[in-house]
């Protein structure tokens, strides 16, 4: 148990000792073995492969007795891929966990007489036991869990219950009703083999939805790759990405999209700069005003980024605002000089949100402005540099919610001279 805490390493040996607990009666229950191995085989192989697979869990509790019921997470508990170390001490503590909560649950049901109404099919009554059963399994599962945030993770005890309970309850009551329909199979005439066939569904959705997720998970990691390589090259504008995607997504909530194009905007302000890993570094660290040799090598980042991204198809329209977010109204702007509705809408959303974070971070050649200044300056150029739309929904949004941006720039460093890049708000963004 070395590098974990002396508390928690207490608390994991309490709740083993506490599932040793609830297993200890096993040889006086009179139970149908092959049941439970059956039941812990199932429940192993879908945590092998599905991931948490607790209706399989839910029906052991409805259909076995308490100590029975505990001993079916075991197996698929210490046999479970565990991605961080210490792996063992971490199956050890899941398969302890599993044991009380499935127990605790179990023990509740059979209080309530839902192992008879389970066998004679009285519905509906054999919902109030089992609604008793999932609850009390999410209230052990979600108490542990944050037992042990608190103090293996040294979470603040404050926040390590916030939430759990109720962002778990909603999933295993479903999981519930899965375990319970299981549970009312196998003891009908038709037997396991029928409760069985209620997995294959369960199963299909759950393999999608874990693609699903690891999909997502692709993603996230892809665009965290690239906006470390910008914020590694451009030190003066790191942090600046995030923040405009932040402020993209609030624009976009104002304007009433929903929340797969708000993400799809959110991912189009992350990456608006990537096309500056494509500039030289001098030129994006220069201190002195630009050559326009130099501001012309600037302005082709946006042709880069696109190039960057046109290949990965999950970012839509996210791509479009790549190239064309540093476009004008008025079409004095760049790479094309499109005009008005001619720059695409998730250009012009990212444009406003750009311009909004690099006037209120401080930058190699200039001072942080405040956020009314900034806000008064896009007004001023609304309508002729900006989308006035996309401006009043960032005003509102603000207004609701305000805005925190970090600085950019170290503040140990002495300040600099404010030098007279551009009369354009956000020039070198």
């Amino acid at each position: 148990m070395e590098g974990i805490p002396a508390q928690a390493r207490v608390y994991v040996v309490c709740v083993v000792l506490g599932a040793v607990y609830c297993v200890h009666a096993l040889p006086s229950v009179t139970s149908p073995w092959w049941a439970v191995a059956l039941l812990a085989a199932l429940y192993a192989g879908g945590e092998r492969f599905s991931g948490t697979f607790h209706p399989v869990l839910l029906a052991g509790a409805f259909l076995l007795p308490p100590p029975a019921a505990a001993l079916v997470a075991v197996p698929g508990a210490l046999l479970a891929p565990v991605d961080q170390g210490p792996r063992t001490i971490r199956r050890i503590w899941r398969a302890a966990q599993l044991a009380v909560t499935v127990w605790a649950a179990s023990r509740v049901h059979w209080a309530l007489g839902g192992r008879d109404a389970v066998v004679a099919s009285d519905f509906p009554y054999a919902l109030v036991p089992a609604g008793a059963a999932v609850l009390v399994f999410c209230l052990v599962l979600t108490a542990l869990d944050g037992g042990i945030l608190a103090l293996a993770e040294r979470v603040p005890p404050r926040l390590a219950w916030r939430g759990l309970f109720g962002r778990s309850l909603a999933p295993i009551a479903v999981h519930g009703l899965a375990g319970l329909m299981m549970a009312v199979l196998w003891r009908s005439p038709y037997g396991p083999v029928a409760a069985l066939l209620v997995l294959l569904p369960m199963c299909v959705s759950w393999w999608a939805f874990a693609q699903y997720h690891r999909e997502q998970a692709a993603h996230q990691a892809t665009i965290r790759a690239l906006v470390q390589a910008v914020d590694i090259k451009d030190e003066y504008t790191r942090g600046h990405s995030e923040r405009v995607g932040q402020a993209s997504m609030m624009i976009a909530r104002e304007l009433g999209m929903d929340e797969g194009r708000t993400e799809v905007l959110r991912f189009a302000g992350i990456l608006h700069d990537v096309g500056k890993l494509g500039v030289p570094t001098r030129l994006l660290r220069k201190d002195g005003p630009l050559t326009p040799e130099e501001r012309r090598v600037i302005e082709l980042h946006p042709e880069y980024g696109h190039e960057m991204v046109r290949g990965i198809s999950f970012l839509g329209e996210a791509r479009a605002a790549v190239l064309h977010h540093h476009e004008r109204l008025d079409g004095s702007g760049y790479p094309y000089g499109l005009m008005g509705s001619q720059i695409p809408e998730s250009a012009r959303v990212v444009a406003v949100a750009d311009a909004f974070d690099a006037m209120t971070s401080t930058r190699s050649y200039r001072r942080a402005r405040p956020v009314p200044a900034a806000l008064e300056e896009l007004e001023r150029c609304a309508g002729s540099q900006f989308d006035p739309r996309m401006v009043t929904a960032l005003v509102r949004a603000l207004g609701r919610h305000g805005w925190h941006p970090a600085v950019t720039a170290d503040e140990e460093s002495p300040p600099r001279p404010r030098l007279p890049v551009s009369s354009r708000p956000g020039a070198r963004r």
